[in-house]
């Protein structure tokens, strides 16, 4: 099958989060399949320059009226795949990130930056001539590729079939009605029946409702999104179409995520040969100013520093770090508050607790690889990237149970035969405080050492969950949602 991707993020030349780096592999475990899979991207400044092969761009014109459009065909660093930038200078050619400024305010016009990644995936779908090349199936992720399947549902002839995967329900891209005429939407599709979500007009909900198959990036985020709790007011256009929703799983580059070639670690190790993890450890805490003990545990965390994902739990515990003699290292940047408190604990702790703000992707990989433990208790998870990375590098996840994390990590206690990890229930600091001391108890025993070798011969890779979007794709084109 000819596939089109269309991300908002693509690693390595643009990550705030895993949607780049399931962007990257899926396609990859896709070609591997026997598929022609391309990856539309939007050029944020310094994209196309780190572009392979980059090819004679192709006109679109002024496809919103915001400025001229070209097509620059390209191919991913380090893998191949082919891609196609959205070259349009106006809209994203500015510092910052793909989202925001560098203050953290989103971007005035992200309605028309995202309206133009769409718009021009829809010419590729139903005028591929001038690439000599168009897909049949379009697979749009969250909500910046999701006015795709709406501008195909409007074309009104023939078109390729359409798959909208959801990485977080929480982002839905809403903005003002008022502005769906600057993107070529009919008011008419402002309704509860079309893009309308609490008086916005809502970027995902036109993908959610007008895409042929939904996917979700786990099997229990599948289910917890047709929930009130979970659903983000589109619980019930969700549990309507649940005949066409699937969680599927993300899978893992373990390629890019294995410690035995990893040029980000200064040692190499696997499960059958451990010693150099016990380096990277070392190298670990002397990169950041700890106290070089192998005996003593570390706490690892790479996550944004939100709500969301339990940050203040994990300050909550603390103390608990500190008085056990353990060691804390965190990455990440968010919530300047958060960032204050762990600021704040390194100043007082400079041997227990290290901070490094923002996000370094080789460090990330070291935190991996010298941790004995990484936290991810998340109040909700659509799937977890980090757990995954963590108990291939040997260091046990302690998550809360929800979600992709739940799907991921079996606790050590309630199944005592095949956990790898230790997980909670309640988002409370002391829930994940008992989870904690769990590990703690053992940490240094043959016990973990036991869960340590069944986590890191866990099977983390996108075949089967490759496979399973194959099928989907087969299924969106045998039998595509009727014409709305």
């Amino acid at each position: 099958m000819r596939v089109l991707m269309v991300a908002s993020e693509l690693f390595p030349l643009v990550k705030t989060g895993g949607l780049a780096d399931v962007a990257a592999s899926l396609p990859r475990a896709l070609a591997r399949r026997g598929h022609d899979v391309r990856v539309l991207v939007p050029g944020y400044r310094g994209v196309l320059e780190a572009a392979e092969d980059r090819q004679p761009p192709v006109t679109l014109g002024d496809p919103l009226g915001v400025g001229a459009t070209e097509l620059v065909p390209a191919r991913l660093p380090g893998s191949g795949t082919r891609i196609y930038v959205v070259r349009c200078p106006a809209l994203y050619d500015r510092a910052g990130g793909p989202y925001g400024d560098a203050q953290g305010h989103d971007h005035s016009d992200n309605h028309l930056r995202f309206g133009l990644l769409a718009r021009a995936a829809t010419i590729i779908a139903v005028a591929g001539a001038p690439l000599g090349w168009a897909p049949q199936v379009v697979h749009a992720h969250d909500w910046q590729a999701g006015l795709v399947p709406a501008y195909l549902q409007l074309w009104g002839g023939a078109r390729p079939a359409t798959v909208l995967t959801v990485h977080n329900l929480a982002f839905s891209g809403r903005f003002h009605p008022m502005l769906m005429s600057s993107v070529g939407l009919p008011h008419s599709l402002f309704s509860v029946y079309g893009l309308e979500l609490y008086g916005a007009m809502s970027y995902l909900k036109a993908g959610l409702y007008y895409a042929d198959r939904l996917t979700t990036v786990s099997p229990t985020y599948a289910r917890e999104i047709q929930t009130n709790e979970h659903g983000e007011g589109l619980q019930g256009l969700l549990s309507n179409r649940a005949p066409h929703l699937r969680g599927i799983l993300n899978g893992i580059d373990t390629e890019v995520w294995n410690p035995a070639a990893d040029a980000a670690l200064p040692a190499a190790y696997d499960v059958d040969h451990l010693a150099g993890k016990a380096r990277v450890k070392q190298a670990l805490q002397r990169e950041l100013g700890l106290r070089q003990d192998p005996r003593i545990p570390i706490f690892g965390i790479v996550s944004r520093l939100t709500a969301q994902k339990g940050i203040d739990m994990v300050l909550g515990n603390l103390s608990m770090v500190v008085g056990s003699g353990a060691q804390l290292v965190v990455l990440g940047s968010g919530a300047g508050g958060y960032e204050l408190a762990f600021g704040e604990a390194m100043r007082h702790h400079p041997q227990q607790i290290a901070y490094r703000r923002g996000y370094d992707e080789p460090l990330s990989h070291r935190i991996m690889g010298g941790s004995d433990f990484i936290m991810v208790p998340s109040r909700f998870e659509p799937c977890g990237l980090t757990q995954m990375y963590a108990q291939r590098y040997g260091a046990l996840p302690i998550v809360r149970e929800t979600g992709g994390l739940a799907d991921t990590v079996q606790d050590s206690w309630a199944r005592p035969d095949h956990g790898t990890g230790f997980s909670f229930r309640d988002p409370t600091n002391w829930a994940l405080g008992n989870a904690m001391w769990r590990g703690l108890q053992a940490w240094g025993t043959p016990r973990y050492a036991e869960l340590q070798r069944r986590a890191m011969r866990r099977d983390f890779g996108w075949g089967p969950s490759a496979a399973a979007y194959e099928q989907i794709y087969v299924d969106a084109l045998v039998d595509p949602i009727k014409a709305l």
